[in-house]
C-alpha cells in the first residue's frame, strides 16, 4: 500500500479551529491542556497517576467483567482489562455512536489511530501499559443518525415498526432480518462478501440489543489488537459519577464554565464558531424508553415531556439510589469517561475535538485531569486501478480535492489548446485604469466615482465571457470532464470525504481480511497530515 500526505489545511475539508490547533497557533493555547506530542505523554502520566483513585480501577475492572460475560475475549484484551487494576496502566480513549455495522469508514480509522498510540507510547514509556479504548455511545437517542450505512452509493437502512424513545443501545434488534436481506442481496458470493454476511448475522441477527450486537462487532474486528469496550451505562460507573452530577445540576459548574470559554473563543481575532453550547442542567433522565433532560423550573425539577417531577431532596435521592437514571450530554459525558478511567488521551474527529476545546475549565472546576486531544487519523483509500485512471487523465491527488466546479476548471484549462485565463488581460486593463485614476485626480476629482464604475463593469465583462468560453470548452472537451468528474464523485461520494460515506464493506470485498492489517500499519495517530493510500 503505498501513501502520500496532504496537509490538513490544504484538504478544505477541516474547520480553522482545527487547522490552527494542529499549528499549536498560541491564541488557543489556554483551551487545552498539552499537546499530543510523545515527549508531553510523562507529564500526563504522571499527572493522572497522582489524580486517578486506585478504588475507581476496581470498579472499572468489575464494570468490565460483568459487560464482556458471555463474549469471546481473546487472550491480549482479557490481559488488557486484568491490567487495568494495576496502577502503571493507563489508557487512549475513542468514541463513536452504535452505527449500524461501524456505519461511515472513520469508525476503523477512529479505532486503529487508537490501538496505534498505545503502542507508540509503550515503545517510549516501555514501563507502564497502555491499553486502547473504544467508548460506545449506547445512551445517545439521535436513532436517526445511526440507523443505516451506505453501500455502493445505496442505503442500507432499519425502519423497525415501533422505534421506542430512550437510549439507542437499549433498541432490540428484531426487524434487523430484513436488513441483512437487503445487505446480502448486494454482496455477491465470494469470499469476503460471505464473511461480510457472516459477521453481520451473527452481530445482529444473534445478539438482543444494539449494544450487544456492536461490542460483537467491534470485538471480532479488533479484538486481536487487544481493544477494550466500554459503555458508560452502567450502575456502577455511574455511582462514581454522583459528586460531578450534583455540581453540575445544583451548582451550574458546566453551564457557568462552557459559557465563559464560549465567551473566550468569541473574543479571539479568528472567528472560529462555537460546536456546542451548554444547558443550565447537562443531563437527561433515563429510564423505561425515555431519555429527556432534566430542567429546573422555580426549585423543582422536571423531565421533560414527561409528568415526572422532583423536589431538590427527591432528586437527590434518586441520584443516590438510581445514579444510572442519570445520562451526561455532550457537555458532561467528557467528564464522566475521565473520571471512570485512567485516561491520558481522547482521539476523535475535528466536530469532537471542537466541543472539547471548549470543556477545559469545566475540567478544572471539578477538578479532574483534562485529556490530550488527538485528531484521528484521516485518509483517502484509492485502488491501483483507480490511481492508474487518475495517472491517465493527467491528474494528481490534491487535485481531487478541489471543490467539483474548481476542479473541473483548472483540469479544462490545463488540457485546452486554448489558453483561457484572462489574467493577462485584468492585469493589463488595471494598468490601463490607474493612467485613467490619475487623469481624474488631475482635473476633476468628481471623475473618479465614474472611472471606478466602467473598471468594474469592464472587469465583469471579462469574468463572464472568461466563463462563456470555459463553458463552451467544457462541452467540447466533454468525454475528459465527463471522466475526471466520475472519478472524483467515486472517491469523494457526494462531493464528501471518502472516509464520511463509505462503509468499510465496499474495501473489504476488494482487501479481505487484510484490510485491518494494511490500515494498522499506515495509520500514525501523531502524523498529523492527511492520508492518501493506494492498495
Amino acid at each position: 500500500m503505498d501513501i502520500e500526505c496532504l496537509p490538513f489545511d490544504r484538504t478544505g475539508y477541516f474547520s480553522e479551529l482545527i487547522c490552527d490547533y494542529l499549528k499549536e497557533k498560541e491564541s488557543l493555547r489556554s483551551f487545552y491542556h498539552r499537546f499530543p506530542n510523545l515527549e508531553n505523554f510523562r507529564e500526563q502520566i504522571q499527572e493522572k497517576a497522582k489524580t486517578f483513585p486506585p478504588s475507581h480501577r476496581e470498579v472499572l475492572y468489575e464494570a468490565l467483567q460483568k459487560q464482556y460475560d458471555g463474549v469471546d475475549l481473546t487472550k491480549k484484551t482479557e490481559t488488557h482489562i486484568r491490567q487495568l487494576k494495576e496502577p502503571i496502566t493507563f489508557t487512549v480513549v475513542t468514541g463513536h455512536q452504535l452505527n449500524l455495522f461501524t456505519g461511515p469508514l472513520y469508525f476503523l480509522y477512529k479505532i486503529i489511530s487508537t490501538i496505534n498510540l498505545t503502542l507508540e507510547l509503550k515503545a517510549s514509556y516501555p514501563k507502564y501499559n497502555f491499553v486502547p479504548i473504544y467508548w460506545m455511545a449506547t445512551e445517545d437517542h439521535d436513532f436517526e443518525e445511526i440507523n443505516f450505512f451506505n453501500f455502493k452509493g445505496k442505503k442500507i437502512q432499519w425502519n423497525p415498526d415501533n422505534r421506542p424513545g430512550g437510549a439507542v443501545g437499549h433498541l432490540s434488534t428484531m426487524g434487523l432480518e430484513e436488513v441483512y436481506e437487503a445487505f446480502a442481496n448486494e454482496l455477491g458470493n465470494n469470499h469476503s462478501a460471505s464473511t461480510l454476511k457472516e459477521l453481520f448475522k451473527k452481530a445482529y441477527l444473534e445478539h438482543n440489543t444494539l449494544t450487544d450486537a456492536t461490542r460483537y462487532l467491534a470485538n471480532v474486528l479488533f479484538g486481536e489488537y487487544g481493544l477494550v469496550i466500554i459503555d458508560g451505562d452502567d450502575v456502577g460507573l455511574k455511582r462514581q459519577m454522583v459528586p460531578y452530577v450534583k455540581k453540575d445540576i445544583l451548582e451550574k459548574t458546566g453551564f457557568q464554565k462552557v459559557s465563559e470559554t464560549i465567551s473566550g473563543l468569541e473574543a479571539l481575532p479568528t472567528k472560529y464558531g462555537i460546536q456546542v453550547n451548554p444547558r443550565e442542567i447537562n443531563y437527561f433522565y433515563l429510564t423505561n424508553g425515555i431519555r429527556e433532560r432534566i430542567i429546573e423550573k422555580e426549585g423543582r425539577f422536571y423531565v421533560n415531556e414527561t409528568e415526572i417531577e422532583f423536589s431538590k431532596e427527591e432528586l437527590l435521592k434518586e441520584l443516590a439510589d438510581h445514579p444510572e437514571s442519570f445520562s451526561p450530554n455532550v457537555i458532561m459525558r467528557p467528564v464522566y469517561q475521565e473520571v471512570i478511567l485512567p485516561n491520558l488521551c481522547y482521539i476523535g474527529g475535528g466536530g469532537e475535538l471542537a466541543y472539547w476545546l471548549q470543556l477545559r475549565s469545566t475540567f478544572e472546576a471539578m477538578h479532574v485531569t483534562f485529556p490530550m486531544l488527538t485528531l484521528r487519523n484521516s485518509a483517502l483509500v484509492i485502488s491501483k486501478k483507480q490511481y492508474g485512471k487518475l495517472q491517465r487523465l493527467n491528474t494528481s491527488t490534491a487535485d481531487l480535492f478541489l471543490k467539483q466546479s474548481s476542479f473541473i476548471n483548472k483540469k479544462i484549462r490545463e488540457i485546452s489548446n486554448i489558453d483561457i485565463d484572462f489574467a493577462p488581460q485584468k492585469k493589463y486593463l488595471e494598468e490601463q485604469f490607474r493612467a485613467l485614476y490619475d487623469l481624474a485626480e488631475q482635473t476633476d476629482k468628481s471623475f473618479l466615482g465614474a472611472v471606478k464604475a466602467q473598471e468594474v463593469k469592464q472587469k465583469k465583462g471579462l469574468d463572464k465571457l472568461e466563463k462563456r468560453l470555459l463553458k463552451a470548452q467544457k462541452r467540447k472537451l466533454g468525454n475528459h470532464v465527463s471522466r475526471i468528474t466520475k472519478i472524483q464523485n467515486e472517491l469523494f461520494p457526494n462531493q464528501s470525504l471518502q472516509e464520511r460515506t463509505l462503509n468499510f464493506s465496499e474495501l473489504y470485498l476488494d482487501l479481505g481480511d487484510d484490510l485491518i492489517p494494511l490500515l494498522m500499519k499506515k495509520l500514525k495517530p501523531l502524523h498529523l497530515e492527511f492520508l492518501v493510500l493506494t492498495y
